[in-house]
């Protein structure tokens, strides 16, 4: 069962309760690359490193030691449009969890000497992202659709600004997004909503927990709006010196919140999902033998999406590698799924995430995620409806839209 509710400060709080030992929990916060300013490349992801650093309260050490001295796991990530702090622990521990939590997103107060050092950790992620074409890729890809636009931005930002940065400036940034009613805090396990009643009330002592969020100043946000949908490019080539060549085909899609985001869902796990059955698999790898990884994949952001495909392959192969991706997606654009086919392909994606569904950790954030960018949460049984709803007449609709060749853009390493 899911309840969610507000606090007085705008803190949304979502709790999945489920009988078990083991909780999940976490923060998600509506602050990721797209809000940086154009001279704060990479601060998200800073901020999220330097946030384990030393806080009011805690050195880097005894954050580090906090949940790992019970058998607990403490971590977080960043994206383009948020940033999750995240721990699974004991439910007993759970008080502790929220505690340390509140404390690294809220407090933290990033000493120079740790930026220092920082820094050059950061960097060393740099340059092993840069030493990875497969995932360099997807980025450049990115780069390509938004150009300046803070979507197009590397997550990680670059070595020469970070070697820039100051305490001051990451406080800034904090000061100015890390704010509660930018934030969602998500728990799963066997915890009810009566458990941040109470809190609330002060009668489970340690009020430290809220009142924390309460002392926080307002919001102020740098807002960059998506500009008008891109032109498809004509097939841009960048010589990496690759052993392989890397190939990305794709387009702007739906946003998270769209209606037609599952049908398109549902089209991507058919043509390049993860199952070894999937279209493009089956057409480069098993049948021809012309590739080791080809896979397709969706990425839904508040207000646009991303869709590509990509493939690793022979330089020699490159070609008629493509040429065999626009085949499978002519099939999908030329005519309707037949019903048995749809109704394979809708078991399929339900088995797929409902199996995803006993992932406590990926459910228990991606419910905050939700809640966080669309305001709603959605129960597996809900998602799987909205599978079920799906009709071959919409399915062709959507793949005629998005899979048409005047929409596409290519992207090739060599």
């Amino acid at each position: 069962m899911i309840e969610t509710t507000s606090l007085d400060n705008g803190l949304r709080i979502v709790v999945d309760h489920r009988p078990g030992q083991v909780v999940y929990c976490g923060l998600a916060v509506w602050a990721g690359t797209r809000h940086e300013t154009p001279d704060e490349s990479g601060m998200a992801h800073f901020i999220e490193h330097m946030s384990f650093k030393g806080t009011q309260r805690r050195r880097s050490w005894h954050i580090i030691n906090r949940m790992e001295s019970v058998g607990g796991d403490l971590n977080a990530y960043t994206g383009k449009e948020h940033t999750v702090y995240y721990c699974s622990c004991l439910r007993q521990h759970l008080e502790r969890a929220l505690d340390l939590l509140f404390d690294i997103t809220l407090h933290s107060t990033f000493p120079q000497s740790e930026i220092d050092k920082e820094r050059e950790v950061v960097i060393d992620e740099i340059e092993s992202y840069n030493d990875s074409p497969s995932d360099l890729i997807y980025d450049d890809f990115e780069a390509l659709l938004f150009g300046d636009h803070p979507l197009g931005r590397n997550i990680l930002g670059d070595a020469e600004r970070l070697r820039q940065y100051q305490t001051e400036d990451l406080l800034r940034f904090t000061r100015r997004l890390y704010h509660p009613s930018r934030m969602v805090l998500f728990v799963l396990g066997d915890v009810d909503m009566s458990f941040f009643s109470e809190k609330g009330q002060g009668a489970r002592g340690k009020r430290y927990v809220v009142d924390s969020l309460c002392n926080s100043q307002e919001a102020s946000v740098f807002s960059c709006p998506l500009p008008p949908a891109p032109c498809p490019l004509p097939p841009l080539t960048k010589n990496k010196h690759t052993h392989q060549a890397h190939v990305i085909v794709g387009c702007p899609s739906y946003a998270i919140g769209d209606p037609r985001y599952t049908g398109l869902y549902l089209l991507n796990n058919i043509l390049g999902g993860p199952g070894m059955n999937s279209r493009l698999n089956l057409s480069l790898r098993e049948r021809r033998g012309l590739v080791y990884t080809v896979e397709s994949s969706l990425t839904g952001y508040t207000d646009t999406g991303v869709w590509t495909t990509y493939f690793g392959c022979d330089h020699g192969d490159v070609d008629r590698c493509r040429r065999l991706v626009h085949s499978e997606l002519a099939r999908l654009t030329d005519a309707r799924l037949s019903e048995s086919a749809l109704t394979a392909a809708k078991r399929q994606l339900k088995g797929q995430v409902t199996l995803g569904w006993e992932n406590g950790e990926n459910v228990a954030i991606a419910m905050g995620r939700r809640l966080l960018h669309q305001g709603k949460t959605q129960t597996l049984e809900e998602l799987c409806e909205e599978i079920d709803a799906l009709t071959t007449t919409q399915l062709l609709d959507i793949a005629q839209d998005i899979f048409s060749p005047s929409r596409l853009t290519t992207l090739v390493y060599l």
